[in-house]
Parts: structure tokens; sequence; C-alpha cells
């Protein structure tokens, strides 16, 4: 641990009004003013992955993040005009940036092909948060953390990543790796709103209000998922959000996930008239952007798909996005029917990685949930906790 003793200092230049003010306000008129700010920050020897400096505006956080972590204090730099997002990270491989951003809560690749300018707040904090961690410096610094975000997106972006800094994902330049490892990168969340402090479960908080240091990890509240069963009126919301067709088949059977009452994620489902094993398959799955990288997603698809196995019919999901094959490929709700492999555009599948003739379109992969089943009538009652 280290002791930062700090005094910063600014002149003060004499002029007409500043004497007028110094008189108005019984003001002394010095050379110089000072603040002085004292504080103990963990140092780098000690085991720790996400730490908060938090307090008001002007209790001397950046300075403090500054003496503790030097140049590792982040600092924003202009994104390129008139370029996609995915573009935008200098010669790192696709699969690198699209990891990245998927991590840290952008996981809608129609976002990933827009300019960074047309994007809205919450998708930009996400864009600087992976072209942060991107850069793969031991420690970041992030000033003004979550401080032009909406606070909803704020509470979810900081879980989305806490759980990317203490997963694999960031633990080495290899996703797949069975590293162990905490977090190879540390973050440092330095932000004037204490809302965020639970949901980035730090290490250690150090507030400048009180100049305390306060160590212990902390938890994050629940997420209350509230789902029910939904009209097509709801689709617009979610539809430009799809990495497929926006298009929303006449006979699906709808779902809204919503948190807070804002509606947050959406599955729609279809008959599968397979010749063996007739049932049931996952038709579109959407989770609107501000509540992305928490598994919001994967809550929502696993809750329908109980649901549906309940009437003893199985429950079938083909999927491209990468997050949710990752998961699908770990978890014990779900076996795996086909391997990823590339879809053409007429259908056909290959498990090599180069074109086809008939042009391929996207990797996706094949599943059938085999967990436990829910009753059908608590369809528009049940809650799922993430």
């Amino acid at each position: 641990m280290a002791l930062h003793n700090l005094v910063v200092e600014c002149p003060v230049h004499d002029s007409f009004r500043v004497r007028q003010v110094a008189g108005l306000f019984d003001v002394p008129i010095e050379q110089r003013a000072a603040e002085r700010f004292a504080a103990e920050v963990p140092d780098l020897t000690e085991p720790w992955d996400i730490g908060v400096i938090v307090g008001p505006s002007g209790s001397g956080k950046s300075t403090i993040a500054r003496a503790a972590f030097g140049d590792a204090l982040y600092s924003p730099e202009p994104w390129p005009d008139q370029v996609a997002v995915i573009d935008s990270f200098g010669d790192l491989p696709i699969k690198r940036i699209a990891g990245m951003l998927t991590a840290v809560g952008l996981s809608s690749p129609p976002t990933w092909l827009k300019p960074h300018a047309v994007l809205s707040n919450g998708e930009k904090f996400r864009c600087e948060l992976a072209r942060a961690l991107l850069r793969g410096w031991p420690v970041i610094a992030f000033d003004e953390f979550t401080s032009v975000v909406d606070r909803t997106v704020a509470r979810i972006a900081s879980a989305a990543i806490a759980k990317a800094l203490r997963s694999r994902l960031l633990s080495t330049s290899d996703p797949a790796s069975e590293s162990s490892h905490s977090a190879s990168q540390r973050f440092v969340a330095v932000t004037c709103h204490y809302d965020v402090v639970e949901w980035l479960e730090p290490d250690w908080v150090l507030d400048m209000a009180s100049q305390k240091l306060a160590r212990g990890r902390l938890r994050r509240p629940r997420i209350e998922l509230e789902i029910r069963r939904a009209d097509r009126s709801i689709w617009p919301l979610f539809k430009r959000h799809h990495y497929l067709s926006g298009e929303l088949h006449r006979s699906a059977q709808c779902f809204v996930g919503t948190i807070d009452g804002r509606p947050a994620v959406f599955t729609a489902v279809l008959p599968h008239p397979h010749p063996r094993r007739p049932g049931w398959r996952e038709h579109r799955t959407v989770c609107h952007p501000d509540f992305q990288g928490v598994g919001i997603g994967n809550a929502m698809s696993e809750f329908v798909a109980s649901l549906f196995v309940a009437g003893r019919k199985p429950y079938f999901s083909t999927t491209g996005h990468p997050g949710m094959i990752a998961h699908r490929a770990r978890s014990p709700l779900w076996r795996s029917v086909r391997r990823p492999g590339i879809v053409g555009r007429q259908g056909r599948t290959s498990s090599a990685l180069g074109m086809q003739p008939g042009g391929p379109v996207r990797i996706t992969a094949g599943f059938e949930y085999v967990g436990p089943p829910r009753p059908v009538e608590a369809a528009a009652l049940r809650a799922a906790s993430v």
C-alpha cells in the first residue's frame, strides 16, 4: 500500500475583479491557491483486480489516481469519422475485437458496423471501455467512469465490466484458454457516482469524501428480470439490434423481459416440425444494448425454453452469436446437436472456416435445451434472477 500526500497549487492572478470578489466574500488573496489531498491506495504488489476511487467533484479523485497509477490513467482519444466501430481498433485481430466488445456488453453486431459518432451515449461508453482494455496495460485507471450515461446503463455496464475482468476473456490473449488465474488486467474506476460501486464488485474502495480506504470485495445487487408473454408490437424496439434479419415470423410466440419496468430482452418461439422429434425452436432472442453484458439474454432464453419443454416436447435453438455459443457449450442446460459450422445461402453447412460455393453467411451452432422444465401456466408470472 502506498500513501499519497499531495498539494495541488494554481496561481491566482491579481486583477480589479479578483479584488472585488475577494472583498465581497471576504476571501484572502494569496499568490497561489492550494488544496491538499492525502490517501492510501493499494499498489500492484497486492492481490486485487478491481478498485474504485469515488467522491464528489473537486475531492481529488483524479489527482490521487494520477499519483498512484501515472500513465495508466486512461485519456479518451477522438474516434475516426465515417469508419465502422469494428475498424477503429487498429490492427488487432477481429476475433479479439469482437470478443472484447461482447465482454463489455456491446454484443450487437449491427452496432459494430456503425460509426462511433452515431451511437448512443451508453454504446459509446462501452466502446471506450473496450478500447481501454484492448491496450493491454497491466492496470487501467478510467477517469469519469459512467459520467455521461443513464444511471441504469451505468449500473449494468459496471456489472458487465466486472464480469469481463474476472473472466477468462481478459486473463489471456486466448479466450479459449483454461487459465484459472484472475484477470491479468486490473481496473480502477474513478467516478463521482456512488451508485455504481456495488455493481463493480470492487476489491477496495477509496472514498475521497473522507479520504478513507475500505477493503473487501463487494457483491452486486441481484437483477430481477420479469418475464411475460407479449404481442408483436414490442418487436420494433429490438429488431434493429438483432444480428439477423429484422423480420419476425407471423406464427411466433413472443415473450419480453423487463427490468424496473423497462423492456430489456425479447424472445420469440416457433414450432419445429422435425420428422422424428417435433417440438419447438427459438426464433429470436435479442437483448437491448442498455442491458447487455451480464447474461440477461441467456437467462431469458433458458427460462422460455424451460416453459416449452414442460409440454414434453424438445426445444432447439440455432445461434450464430459467439457469446451465446460459448455459454451453451459450457452450460449443463444445453446439449450440442450440431457443432459450429458455416451456413451457406442455401442452408448448407461446413465445419471448415473457409469459403464455400453458394457463399457462406455466418457460423452457427445447434443446441437442444436439456434443463429442468417449468410449468407452462407460469409463463406470464415467474421471474428469473440473473
